[in-house]
């Protein structure tokens, strides 16, 4: 009856296969979700009837000739595979087996993350970039003053852990300086950061070229310039004791000093030779430059030394100084290692700039994030080093979004940041070396190193 009625009429009856409307992503392998591909645009399924909604298209419409499906997908499901998408495409991962794998290459492109980051946070302020040279720089001349007035053993110890903190603060801003997000006068730039460096026996141009050597190769197994993996041959090659003082503490963190001077194990050259392989040859005359400001800040301190006697130039100078070597190896250290989950390091074609840079960390160093201008913030950072540090906290708030997963909140810090000893201490124990082969590797622990 029901085909003589169609027939009559002159209609076609419908087939009775009724393909259902599929999502934008389809959980075929439980890990991994894949996204359909189809030859026609949303528009080309345009009609004026039913519309159904889709994770992977807004608007996509189903034709009359087209069967009804046997079961439509309802608001819950259609919500729930927009979100899955969304995790996908910010390298998330979804809660229900899609785990986040940190060496996978960002379906996100440096420009996104660039995008998010407001405008005025690229703007850089030389008067109160002077502002904090200003206010650092009072404050380690009060210290020396109060300190040397006072005279007291009780006094001291605090001093030397104050200003050797201070002295880490004059070498952020020096740092910026290298970077040039203190301001966009070069001459500026050059002038303030040799002041700054010298002052605590840096050579500003010879560690300027070096760390943006290791800003364009971050998380590069051998091209990386500073606390970078040593490949398993070389790491073999180390002499028990070299191995050992490199992970003991607190030997690690004393190492920059005899860094400047001859490098990492595998790597050669000084920071203080022109013809180091750390520079090009336009390079050597800011070298010079660098070095003799250095010999006249060690040529200052001998004549304080005669002046005042050499213990008291130890006790207003010396402890310091390595307070803040302290402060600089466990600040860059932390940075790049001691995450509780293993990180990644590159090579080849693995490698870019951006996966380099979103294997770096922030931390929290409570109190101390404003005296050392939040360069715990290094994320963004270590992208972005031209953004000026009293930037980075907005910016990077600005940039999460973005990041997703990749992005690993630090854990909040107390007044002080002790509990990122136990991160280091644990990291300098189970962090030795990486494969000699791959191009996505992960550290390695050596079972015989105690």
């Amino acid at each position: 009856m029901a085909s003589w009625l169609l027939s009559e009429c002159r209609l076609r009856p419908l087939p009775q296969n009724f393909p259902r409307p599929r999502m934008g992503i389809t959980p075929n392998n439980p890990t991994k979700a894949r996204f359909l591909r189809s030859n026609k645009s949303c528009t080309d399924l345009r009609s004026s009837s039913t519309i159904f909604s889709t994770g992977f298209c807004k608007r996509r419409s189903w034709e009359v000739k087209v069967s009804a499906p046997l079961k439509v997908a309802s608001v819950e499901e259609e919500d729930r595979g927009e979100r899955v998408l969304n995790d996908v495409v910010s390298g998330v991962g979804d809660e229900e087996g899609l785990e986040f794998d940190p060496g996978s290459p960002p379906l996100f492109r440096l420009a996104d993350i660039r995008a998010a980051i407001p405008k005025h946070c690229w703007v850089k302020d030389p008067w109160r970039s002077m502002s904090y040279v200003v206010r650092d720089v009072v404050v380690v001349f009060g210290l020396a003053a109060a300190t040397a007035y006072l005279n007291n053993w009780v006094v001291w110890p605090l001093y030397w852990a104050a200003q050797g903190t201070m002295f880490w603060a004059l070498f952020v801003l020096g740092h910026d300086c290298g970077h040039g997000s203190f301001s966009n006068n070069h001459k500026l730039n050059s002038v303030v950061g040799h002041l700054l460096h010298s002052s605590i026996l840096v050579p500003y141009h010879g560690w300027r070229i070096s760390h943006r050597t290791h800003h364009q190769n971050h998380g590069h197994v051998e091209n990386d310039e500073s606390w970078h993996p040593l490949p398993e041959n070389i790491y073999r090659k180390l002499d028990n004791i070299t191995r050992t003082l490199r992970f003991t503490v607190p030997f690690p963190m004393l190492a920059y000093p005899f860094y400047l001077w001859g490098r990492s194990p595998g790597k050669t050259g000084s920071h203080f030779d022109p013809n180091s392989d750390l520079f090009v040859p336009s390079e050597r005359k800011d070298v010079i430059t660098s070095t003799l400001c250095w010999m006249a800040m060690a040529a200052i301190l001998v004549v304080l030394g005669f002046a005042m006697g050499p213990i008291q130039l130890l006790k207003l100078y010396g402890a310091p100084y390595w307070v803040f070597v302290m402060w600089l190896d466990f600040v860059t250290y932390m940075h790049h290692h001691g995450h509780e989950g293993k990180l990644p390091w590159y090579r080849g074609k693995e490698w870019s700039y951006l996966r380099g840079g979103l294997t770096t960390l922030d931390r929290d160093y409570g109190w101390i994030n404003n005296i050392h201008h939040d360069i715990g913030t290094h994320v963004i950072h270590h992208l972005f080093p031209q953004i000026p540090h009293y930037h980075l906290v907005e910016a990077t708030e600005a940039a999460k979004p973005v990041l997703g997963k990749y992005y690993r909140e630090p854990k909040s810090s107390g007044p002080l940041p002790f509990h990122l000893i136990g991160s280091l201490i644990r990291s300098l124990k189970q962090d030795h070396y990486v494969s000699d082969t791959g191009d996505v590797v992960y550290y390695q622990t050596d079972p015989d190193l105690k």
